[in-house]
């Protein structure tokens, strides 16, 4: 078995993927700074280190935000996971330079270190907001067009992993997320993912809040199969590619509300949200052998019955 580092292990993806890589039988370390993530994602047999200065792991400054009170001993990390970011378009717009410190600088500064560790591979957690709202589906070799901060911040982390694998032989592998959604997915934030935010108006007995005409739609993806690629991404041996996790299927924020059930408030839309994600699942399919599983239909019926 592994030795795997989780940057974001207490958040929404790194949670559900913590628990699976300890499922299989791996060591797991986690770092994270707990500004979005949860203590109660915390798995009690994973290690972890939270809320110290980032320079204690060797970088030489504080970007990253994360550590502990002590400096941890990080000896024969096999792969790294890199999760942590601010992932919110509207705060980022608001906020370019601490996000761009958290989202451009700390992956620059995982990527040092785990150069020097010399680990085997490091899966970065992109985005489809870097794709912008041009002609669907989103295909990999489309030019990237990012109209918010955040979309920029991925796009540069992805070309970071390009060149640490070409210049210093550091395998990496960057995989495009869309709208991930299931259990645990923090409803609390004015930035949440819709899903989350519906089902807890609906549990609450408020009207669903929808930003623009409710027209606008997504390529949801359960975080089960998020977290299935990811353990793929790391498995199979394949590097210096970007690749889309999707589902190949789009779904509009009125059908959403509709699924889910419940008056409806509509709102001014959001600046940097696009009309419109869908992508090609294609080379998921052919390099990882990966393909989504769960419908939207199915995964709202998982989350509001509690189960997984």
């Amino acid at each position: 078995m592994s030795k795997i580092l989780i940057t974001g292990f207490a958040g929404f993806i790194g949670s559900h993927l913590q628990d699976k890589l300890i499922e299989l039988g791996h060591e797991v370390i986690g770092v994270d700074d707990f500004s979005s993530g949860k203590f109660e994602n915390v798995n009690p047999k994973i290690s972890w280190y939270g809320k110290f200065p980032i320079s204690e792991l060797g970088f030489e400054n504080d970007s990253m935000g994360i550590g502990t009170d002590g400096a941890p001993e990080f000896s024969n990390i096999d792969y790294i996971f890199h999760l942590a970011a601010i992932p919110r378009i509207p705060y980022s717009i608001e906020h370019p330079i601490e996000t761009h410190n958290v989202n451009v600088n700390g992956t620059l500064n995982v990527l040092e270190q785990a150069r020097k560790w010399k680990v085997k591979k490091v899966i970065f957690a992109s985005s489809s907001s870097v794709y912008g709202d041009q002609r669907l589906p989103y295909k990999e070799s489309l030019h990237k067009k990012p109209i918010s901060p955040y979309a920029l911040h991925k796009s540069i982390g992805e070309e970071y992993m390009r060149l640490f694998d070409i210049v210093y032989g550091l395998p990496t592998l960057s995989l495009r997320f869309f709208n991930v959604y299931g259990p645990r997915c923090n409803a609390d934030s004015p930035y949440s993912l819709v899903i989350g935010k519906f089902l807890k108006m609906k549990a609450e007995g408020k009207s669903l809040t929808i930003f623009g005409d409710g027209e606008q739609s997504r390529d949801f993806t359960y975080v089960d199969d998020v977290v299935r690629g990811l353990v793929a991404a790391m498995e199979k041996p394949v590097h210096n590619e970007v690749i889309n996790l999707c589902n190949g299927k789009t779904t509009t924020i009125n059908k959403i509300a509709e699924l889910i059930g419940g008056e409806k408030e509509y709102l001014p839309p959001r600046k940097g949200d696009v009309a419109r994600t869908l992508g090609d699942p294609w080379k998921a399919n052919a390099l990882l052998d990966w393909r989504g599983e769960i419908s939207i239909e199915k995964g709202l019926e998982l989350m509001q019955s509690g189960e997984r």
